[in-house]
């Protein structure tokens, strides 16, 4: 079990998990990354108000992300349900 040490936004507190140490440092980083952003492109100075921004923001890119990722999944699908058309036909007349 790993523990980090959070410290964001003015607050600190200490979290236990069964991820590795660099999993979870890099994921902090990512958060405080985001949060910096949403700071200089919102002007909102109220802790609670930028993390909950940042999570709306993160949650926003997460869905979008998973929206893509199953359009493209729709779309391999069906070439490859066209290529094994063609394949199937090929082999017919590879057949006769």
């Amino acid at each position: 079990m790993a523990e980090l040490c959070l410290e964001i936004l003015g607050t600190s507190f200490t979290i236990s998990t069964d991820e590795e140490k660099a999993y979870l440092r890099k994921v902090l980083e990512k958060y405080r990354a985001a949060v910096e952003t949403t700071q200089s492109i919102s002007g909102i100075t109220d802790p609670l108000n930028i993390a909950i921004l940042t999570g709306f923001i993160l949650c926003d890119e997460l869905n979008k992300a998973e929206q893509q990722l199953k359009e493209e999944s729709i779309e391999i699908n069906k070439r490859t349900m066209k290529l094994i058309s063609k394949l199937d036909k090929a082999l017919k007349t590879y057949d006769k």
